[in-house]
């Protein structure tokens, strides 16, 4: 049988989610907890690997069963196996036709940054940080040129493996909470390094080092060398994987909207 789970996770004490030689990485952590309750090796796949330091609210994955355990199992049980920083949120039963990568429509990631002279204490390792004012409207407006399909070759890392690089970006935002700025990127499917790029091109623009009209040069351009540099990981969420209505999966407005209670909290204090 195929079960499909949510979770969730602090990217910041492993290496990203694929697997590596040193066991260091969220599937490896994952993939030790599922064969601990099935009794036997399990593999999983997950909608999209995370960097290392990258965080997740919305991260889903399946695996490929051969024992019976009851669905609880597969969220209680994986939780009792987990570090402190990985969780289970829900579990489900899917056909074998559903895939948590190739049955996903839409993606949402987040991002937060702190605007403050001082850099963050409370809240490290979960937001990236930018010293100097920033103009939203400014960034807002440069924003808008990467709605719709375009080629976002200008905003994929050197080492992307991603046989496509047209992408078709269904909704940008980008809000202030008192100094925390959040930035949010919906999109049918995302490139390797692609939100943070975009991110750390903004925050140029926000912070009067470029023109508005600068963003479409560099999409246009197609050259990640005319792009900024890469923003921290460490402000990089991913929010939500969206799928059909059919699968009766949770539904992604669960993580959409406002912050995890925890993370809120936590953020409050650096506002």
């Amino acid at each position: 049988m195929r079960i499909v789970v949510g979770l969730e996770y602090d990217g910041a004490a492993f290496c990203g989610w694929q697997t590596q030689p040193s066991g260091c990485a969220l599937q490896d952590v994952f993939e030790r907890a599922l064969a601990g309750i099935a009794g036997t090796p399990v593999a999983s796949v997950c909608a999209g690997r995370t960097d290392a330091g990258v965080h997740a609210i919305g991260q889903v994955a399946h695996f490929d069963i051969g024992v019976n355990r009851p669905l609880t199992a597969w969220v209680r049980g994986v939780n009792a196996l987990l570090p402190p920083s990985v969780a289970v949120t829900w579990a489900r039963e899917v056909p074998t036709d559903f895939h948590a990568r190739y049955s996903a429509v839409a993606r949402t990631y987040r991002y937060l940054l702190l605007n403050r002279s001082e850099r963050p204490g409370l809240c490290g390792g979960r937001v990236g940080w930018y010293h100097h004012s920033l103009d939203l409207g400014a960034m807002r407006c440069a924003a808008r040129c990467l709605l719709g399909a375009h080629d976002f070759s200008a905003f994929r890392a050197a080492a992307c493996q991603a046989r496509s690089t047209d992408k078709l970006m269904h909704r940008i935002s980008i809000e202030r909470q008192g100094n925390v700025v959040t930035f949010e990127f919906c999109a049918n499917a995302f490139l390797h390094n692609m939100v943070r790029i975009i991110v750390g091109c903004l925050i140029e623009i926000g912070g009067g080092r470029r023109p508005i009209g600068w963003l479409e040069s560099v999409r246009d351009g197609r050259d990640r060398t005319r792009a900024a540099r890469t923003a921290d990981p460490r402000g990089l969420y991913l929010a939500a994987v969206t799928y059909d209505p059919g699968w009766n999966l949770p539904t992604p407005t669960n993580f959409l909207g406002v912050l995890p209670g925890d993370l809120e909290a936590g953020l409050s204090m650096c506002r």
